[in-house]
């Protein structure tokens, strides 16, 4: 039988699937019977789409399922061709669905960079006595030092005095609202935040107040009467590729926010965690208010997230509340990791990672921002995230679960939402939580693909 012919539009028969997940299921059946031999190249794309009456991106996303079961193999500029079931590599679970929810970083060098940090520190006899001994709660002299180097980039001073090493940016959040807050205490932030300061508000009985935002991200004039009507004297803000919707301030937005913070007295904690991975981020926040600031930094997003390593550059006066909180806390942060971020840090190997990283969001969001032409989102060419406001008459939880069904998992914007505000219909697609580029472009032609479709009484969550 010809090619052309052994895959019609009569694969549509069930019209519950969508199309991708149908052109893929019938391809598979036809290379695991042997009808398609390994070697015979598929279709072309566009070919393909003509002939059943979709999208060339529908047919692309149905072969990069096929790549990801191993059934086909993808040549650059020469088409996809069969691959032999027995030569396919094992799949863990290829019912698992595509992950673009979580928000991690992509594996890049970190693992051989972490076997050749290690092998050093082997090597040295004095810096594995140091990192088998006891520290001070603010860490090792040389590893603030390093951190302070590190935070640089920031803008910040450079001075290892006002800098203390923690285990990841929520210990060092953890670690500073102990030390400020009390239960009852109004903490002011935007009105889409991150979550792990909300898990950590609710557990230490903190009043949560979400400030208006726009495309800059927090109101300088929403923020001075949250904080004169709550009588509020501390304010969590992400200043730079904020998560979710990657909104990113001025200087004069930064400007206007210091001066309301310094009329108001508030103490300002600041992220810059998404930050890290731009190549000339703005001057953080907290440079404009360096005695009433806690900047919070880690690796998490550049870097595997299993190396917990963050920072925290405040006030010296500051740093010896904070070295009670961690000495209450964990005595203090064991020196093995912090040792090799500082290997990283001194060595150059942390600014090869970040190049790395934003190469990764550059090479994904290529495949992803032609796919979404035409919608209403929101990105940033050194963000992995995408923030997808829904049409009408889409709602996040449908859509959540259309999409779940169609095997894609991502973020609604009711789980970043503070206080009983109700949360827009929107969605956050996080493209390095995918293991390939063509599981981007496959979750991202899901999205589309549901949302050409009505949302039905089934998807409700």
């Amino acid at each position: 039988m010809a090619l052309e012919n052994l895959i019609t539009p009569s694969c549509f028969r069930d019209a519950t699937k969508p199309r991708y997940q149908a052109i893929a299921e019938e391809l598979a059946q036809h290379i695991l019977t042997g009808q398609l031999p390994t070697g015979e190249r598929l279709p072309p794309q566009r070919k393909l789409a003509q002939r059943l009456g979709v999208t060339a991106g529908t047919v692309s996303h149905a072969y990069a399922i096929l790549e990801q079961r191993g059934l086909a193999m993808a040549r650059i500029g020469d088409g996809t061709y069969v691959r032999s079931p027995e030569q396919a590599p094992p799949v863990a679970d290829s019912t698992a669905p595509l992950d673009l929810a979580h928000n991690v970083a992509t594996p890049t060098d970190d693992g051989r960079a972490l076997a050749e940090a290690l092998q050093r520190v082997a090597a040295d006899p004095q810096v594995i006595r140091e990192v088998l001994s006891y520290q001070p709660e603010t860490g090792h002299p040389r590893h603030r030092q390093a951190g302070a180097q590190w935070l640089q980039r920031f803008g910040c001073s450079g001075d290892a005095n006002r800098v203390m090493v923690t285990h990841g940016a929520q210990h060092g959040l953890s670690c500073v609202l102990r030390t400020l807050a009390r239960p009852g205490d109004a903490l002011l932030t935007e009105s889409l935040s991150y979550p792990g300061l909300q898990a950590l508000a609710r557990l230490m009985r903190l009043q949560l107040i979400g400030i208006e935002m726009d495309e800059q991200g927090m109101l300088p004039e929403a923020l001075e009467q949250a904080a004169k009507n709550f009588d509020a004297k501390l304010l969590f803000c992400s200043p730079s590729l904020h998560n979710p919707t990657n909104a990113t301030m001025s200087l004069q937005r930064r400007e206007d926010l210091a001066r309301v913070a310094r009329q108001r007295n508030l103490l300002l904690i600041e992220d810059a965690v998404h930050a890290a991975a731009q190549a000339q981020p703005l001057p953080a926040l907290s440079t404009l208010l360096p005695e009433q600031s806690f900047l919070l930094a880690s690796f998490s997003k550049v870097a595997g997230p299993g190396l917990r390593v963050g920072y925290i550059e405040a006030a010296p006066q500051w740093l010896s509340k904070l070295a009670a909180s961690m000495r209450a806390d964990c005595w203090m942060v064991a020196p093995l990791l912090p040792e090799i971020a500082t290997d990283w840090i001194e060595s150059g190997v942390a600014e090869h990672l970040i190049a790395a990283q934003r190469a990764s969001i550059a090479e994904r969001l290529a495949v992803a921002l032609p796919l979404l032409k035409g919608l209403d989102y929101r990105s940033h060419l050194e963000s992995p995230l995408i923030w997808l406001p829904l049409p009408e008459p889409w709602r996040a939880g449908q859509f959540s679960a259309a999409l779940r069904q169609a095997g894609v998992l991502v973020r609604t914007a009711d789980h970043f939402a503070v206080g009983r505000s109700a949360a827009p219909h929107a969605v956050r697609l996080s493209l390095n939580a995918a293991k390939s580029v063509a599981e981007v472009t496959s979750g991202v032609q899901a999205v589309l693909d549901v949302l050409q479709g009505a949302p039905t009484a089934q998807m409700d969550p």
